[in-house]
């Protein structure tokens, strides 16, 4: 539940982010009839995720064995390809993205409602594809239960939530530190979901060294307590191959290191940055929007 609550919690707040920003730019450029067409974008983006993440899950239930592990073991590491990019363009990219996004809707607004719609579906819905697209392997590495979908919820709602409280001006967050901390525990859940998808395809029979076990660790109670902490925050089991821990350790070490040594860019000659863009009072009229 961890797992996919950090993973709804961080994407989604990015969503929110995003969402706030191009109302904020709407309600201050006096261009309140788009306004709608920037919510249709968003509720178009939000479905065709919910339907990404349902063909993921239909499509793996029709195959057999083989080609159910040999599908999860590709997408687990198209997956973690993709949330790699996410954590270190965002942290490139945090001091920017409101002016970035804020010429995209000027641009949009010459096209009309349509380009507004366009927009917001563009912009929400690359969030929700790498979402839908992140959780499954994780679904798939925690196994049955409804646990990790609850997880899931839960981050999503807090984020819509910390989202609009964040939008009103009613709660003030440091989004850079925010960004590091979850983009930190992306990469370890990253590192698991990887390790895991070289398991399915050594399942598959597409990888070797199924039976080279790095451990096996008998009287292991993997739903104890600490057994349940072990799997659902860094992904380690009672068995796990050679390869398995190679590429956990070979993921994890060195994008860790880069993550956290990576400066932060500097903010541009008198742009704002996200934070100060998001947690500034509304004006009356935009509050009255949020309404």
């Amino acid at each position: 539940m961890l797992q996919t609550f950090l993973t709804g919690l961080r994407e989604g707040l990015e969503a929110a982010l995003v969402v706030s920003i191009l109302l904020t730019f709407l309600v201050r450029a006096e261009r309140r009839d788009r306004i709608v067409a920037l919510w249709a974008g968003v509720a178009v983006a939000v479905v065709v995720s919910f339907g990404f993440g349902a063909v993921l899950h239909f499509t793996s239930a029709s195959m057999s064995f083989e080609a159910q592990e040999a599908f999860g073991g590709f997408l687990s590491i198209v997956a973690v390809g993709f949330v790699t990019w996410m954590v270190f363009w965002m942290k490139r990219a945090s001091r920017t993205i409101k002016g970035d996004l804020h010429q995209k809707m000027q641009s949009a607004l010459e096209l009309g409602a349509a380009g507004v719609f366009l927009a917001a579906l563009l912009a929400v819905g690359r969030e929700g594809l790498e979402t839908a697209l992140f959780l499954y392997p994780t679904f798939q590495a925690q196994g049955s239960g409804a646990a990790p979908a609850i997880g899931a919820v839960l981050g999503i709602g807090t984020a819509v939530v910390a989202g609009v409280f964040i939008y009103r001006g009613t709660v003030r967050m440091n989004l850079a530190a925010f960004f590091k901390f979850t983009g930190a525990a992306l990469i370890v859940i990253a590192a698991g979901v990887l390790a895991y998808g070289v398991h399915d395809l050594q399942e598959a029979g597409i990888v070797p060294g199924l039976n080279t076990l790095a451990w096996d660790l008998q009287g292991y109670d993997v739903t104890s307590w600490y057994g349940t902490l072990v799997k659902g925050i860094f992904n380690l089991g009672p068995q796990m191959t050679v390869l398995e821990v190679i590429t956990y350790v070979g993921y994890l070490v060195p994008t860790m290191f880069l993550f956290l040594r990576s400066p932060q860019p500097q903010p541009s000659t008198g742009e704002p940055t996200p934070v100060q863009a998001n947690t500034a009072s509304p004006s009356p009229q935009s509050a009255a929007v949020a309404h």
